[in-house]
């Protein structure tokens, strides 16, 4: 809790997965990469509540093993490609008021984004609860190589086009704005906020700068050792 603000924590782990099949668990660094989200939100001072949401019974077991609840494998309809992160929180956030738990922050956590520094949650549940008159925070990392005003496409005659239109000519990212992207070490959005408006992203979200080696998320093995190989490197903050 900060400043009386109740925060729950939701990582969202389905069993599948289709670039890097089992990630969720898979043995990253010496333990499951889903323990180590587990471990930054059991090390957090500010979070309330935290649960695990998966359909999957051995996510499920290696989650309870690193000392995470998980309530219960999620429902079918929840269970797809389709469904979103959004309606998963939704439905945590209402077995956890049908239970008589509220809250008035809800953080979501993906565990294929183990890159958070021991103090980012609990500095971005500071921002928010600093700054009452905003909707949230997201996490943002500023866009290195893949620009997008130098990213391409290619056009229906088969010639490679800007992606993005533009008057300005430009080959090097330096000569537009800053770029940034929302990546995976935090959202927290206010529970009436996701309510009513069903999204996190909303038009008064503050943003929650990461460092550069924070840039990565997991979707394939390329990823994951890269991400093995900065975790090594900056061991010493995380």
């Amino acid at each position: 809790m900060y400043k009386e603000y109740k925060v729950l924590a939701v990582v969202t782990a389905r069993g599948g997965s289709k670039g890097l099949p089992n990630k969720n668990i898979k043995e990253l660094n010496g333990k499951p990469l889903i323990a180590w989200t587990i471990g930054q939100m059991t090390g957090s001072e500010l979070i309330d509540h935290f649960v695990v949401s998966t359909d999957s019974t051995e996510i499920a077991e290696v989650s309870g093993r690193y000392g995470a609840a998980v309530p219960e494998l999620r429902p079918a309809h929840l269970s797809t490609d389709t469904a979103s992160s959004i309606d998963v929180l939704e439905y945590v956030i209402q077995r956890e008021e049908y239970a008589g738990r509220t809250y008035d922050y809800v953080l979501l956590l993906e565990p294929t984004s183990p890159l958070r520094k021991k103090d980012d949650l609990d500095n971005m549940i500071r921002l928010a609860g600093d700054n009452p008159d905003r909707d949230g925070v997201i996490s943002v990392g500023k866009v290195q190589l893949e620009h997008p005003m130098i990213v391409k496409k290619i056009a229906g005659d088969g010639t490679i086009v800007p992606y993005v239109e533009t008057t300005k000519s430009v080959y090097q990212r330096q000569q537009h704005d800053e770029a940034l992207f929302p990546y995976g070490v935090g959202y927290l959005i206010k529970v009436s906020v996701l309510k009513e408006k069903h999204t996190i992203y909303t038009s008064n979200i503050l943003p929650y700068y990461i460092e550069r080696w924070q840039n990565y998320e997991i979707d394939d093995i390329y990823d994951f050792k890269c991400i093995e190989t900065v975790m090594r490197m900056e061991s010493d903050k995380l």
